[in-house]
């Protein structure tokens, strides 16, 4: 499974008030809030952690099929720049993060094994047809013959006709920023 996040720090900096009262306490353990207060730049390692969060959030729902409210019990941990692991439940997630001036955008895998992925950034209202193009790209299938349905626990798959063409699908965005990941169905 493949679950990602992507946050626009410009936005998050004018809606979200990180140094409230209380906010670093329900959303992060004691070890993420000593890491974001020591951090050269503890707002961005709030949303990278955040984003971290998220991507093996999305990750874990998919394969289990139950959403839920807890970003405190999923633990995150830089181990390089740009590379960390989340850990849930004795699961572990391994991330990726890309982060510059306007976003922060985190892939999570269940694996250190990379499995083929696909993913972009782009505009919000593109990226539902950017990923269709992409699918096109890689299977074959003409792109207005692909269709979006939903899963039990609102998650995206795409399919030609009943044929199912993702095995796992990530589509995140937020202000002026939009991201999707997903992994091929393998084939029987």
């Amino acid at each position: 499974m493949i679950g990602n996040d992507i946050v626009d720090l410009s936005l998050a900096a004018i809606q979200s008030n990180w140094q409230r009262p209380g906010f670093l306490e329900k959303q992060f353990t004691k070890k993420e809030r000593d890491c974001i207060l020591n951090a050269a730049d503890s707002f961005l390692q709030v949303w990278l952690f955040w984003s971290m969060k998220e991507a093996a959030y999305k990750c874990y729902t998919q394969q289990h099929q139950k959403r839920f409210f807890a970003p405190q019990k999923f633990e995150c941990e830089m181990t390089s720049k740009n590379k960390g692991i989340v850990v849930f439940e004795e699961k572990t997630f391994y991330t990726t993060t890309v982060h510059n001036t306007f976003y922060c955008y985190t892939i999570a895998q269940e694996t250190t094994i990379q499995e083929s992925f696909f993913t972009a950034i782009g505009l919000p209202k593109t990226i539902n047809k950017n990923l269709q193009q992409q699918l096109q790209k890689t299977t074959g299938v003409l792109a207005h013959t692909i269709c979006q349905r939903k899963s039990s626990i609102g998650a995206p798959l795409y399919y030609f006709k009943e044929k199912q063409l993702t095995k796992s699908c990530s589509i995140s965005h937020h202000g002026s920023y939009g991201a999707f990941v997903f992994t091929l169905q393998n084939e029987a």
